[in-house]
């Protein structure tokens, strides 16, 4: 991966830039990588390339963004080595959520912008969403902020605008409620400004 071994990354990347294509790009999204530096210089480069930049998976944990308008894959402005050493004192986790976050002790911040899926869903994404993220992850969610919220950790976390997720929070955080443009839909029918909440420790 780039903190330990980015110059390999870097140079896949070179590959990608040189070679990029509509063929080439979903050829690319189609294939399973086997190291750690071919499969993060895969996802920079279907980011970079894709649709608006749009991370987005189907039920079956499949990238499928289609190809977008940009390609460039490297900008000449950033440094891939600059970058390594400021992740040397980093720790990057692939785990469950509720498992990081009972791992936060006192002074540590946690943001937290989960998929928005409600108990009474109306949004878009509602089947799409509830089986990645279903109501009761949403609980569990909730209580895990709970116990690091009295281990003084500091939270902000956002999600949707609903009754039902606001019930989970009052009375034991702060809520805020905030309007934000959504600007990647499909179709302009999907795009506009819509409310979110955020929700922050009382004191």
């Amino acid at each position: 991966m780039s903190k330990n071994d980015w110059q390999r990354v870097f140079d896949h990347l070179v590959l990608h830039q040189r070679n990029h294509s509509k063929d080439y790009y979903y050829e690319v999204r189609q294939k399973n990588c086997n190291s750690e530096f071919t499969r993060a210089a895969k996802l920079i480069y279907l980011n970079r390339t894709c649709w608006n930049g749009l991370y987005r998976i189907n039920l079956k944990g499949k990238f499928n963004v289609p190809i977008g308008t940009k390609t460039k894959v490297i900008h000449a402005e950033e440094s891939f080595f600059e970058i390594s050493k400021l992740l040397q004192n980093a720790e990057l986790n692939n785990d469950d959520f509720e498992n990081t976050i009972d791992r936060t002790v006192a002074g540590d911040f946690l943001f937290i912008d989960p998929p928005h899926t409600v108990k009474h869903n109306y949004n878009g994404f509602v089947k799409y969403n509830e089986n990645l993220f279903a109501w009761d992850d949403q609980i569990r969610l909730r209580d895990a902020l709970i116990r690091a919220a009295n281990r003084k950790v500091k939270i902000l976390l956002t999600n949707a605008c609903h009754e039902s997720v606001i019930q989970l929070y009052e009375d034991i955080f702060r809520i805020s409620v905030v309007k934000r443009a959504s600007v990647i839909a499909g179709s302009n029918i999907g795009r506009g400004n819509y409310e979110e909440i955020i929700v922050q420790n009382l004191n």
